[in-house]
């Protein structure tokens, strides 16, 4: 039986790298698992983005014009399995991407913002910290349970879903990617 050829996107938040923890050990998780995994790096932001709508739209602008540009060479169709695991604003980015060019895939959404639920497909999972300053708790749980997304929840934890506490925050990223595990596996828990 010919293995199922899997592809997965990593779009990284504004100062949140494909090397940093969430999206780090993503990578080295889908890897093993046998995913061909290609992480989509942005740049050049400006400054002072948190809390200023106008740059906010000009991030995902910005990042979502980069993505075009580095993602153009890709034959979708070749794959079978198509995840896209998203940070930040790159959880609005990638689903616009997918939703422009008619890709049907899941989506791993690392604290997604408001307006990602604009372009989300419900092929998706959600994970928010409950002190996270760039997303209402609220609002990101009113999203998710009206969309049908499963919503994992850290609580006290930041935009990063870190707490300050290293202990248990090593602990809390376990746990996240035991769920992204079983969700690129196609397993619910």
């Amino acid at each position: 039986m010919k293995a199922k050829k899997k592809l997965a996107c990593l779009f990284p938040g504004i100062g949140y790298t494909c090397d940093k923890p969430l999206l780090y050990y993503s990578r080295n998780l889908l890897q093993k698992m046998g995913w061909e995994v290609v992480c989509v790096p942005y740049s050049g932001f400006p400054a002072g983005v948190k809390g200023n709508t106008v740059k906010q739209e000009q991030c995902v602008a910005m990042a979502a014009e980069q993505a075009e540009a580095m993602l153009k060479k890709i034959r979708w169709s070749r794959y079978d399995d198509i995840l896209f695991v998203g940070k930040s604003v790159g959880t609005v980015v990638g689903p616009a991407y997918a939703k422009a060019h008619g890709i049907d895939c899941r989506q791993v959404l690392f604290t997604p913002v408001e307006d990602t639920f604009s372009y989300v497909s419900t092929k998706a999972i959600a994970f928010h910290g409950t002190a996270d300053s760039w997303a209402d708790t609220d609002t990101i749980r009113n999203h998710c349970r009206r969309l049908g997304i499963p919503l994992y929840e850290s609580p006290d934890a930041n935009h990063s879903l870190e707490t300050g506490h290293v202990g248990r925050d090593i602990r809390e990223l376990g746990k996240i990617m035991r769920l992204v595990r079983y969700f690129a596996a196609g397993e619910e828990r």
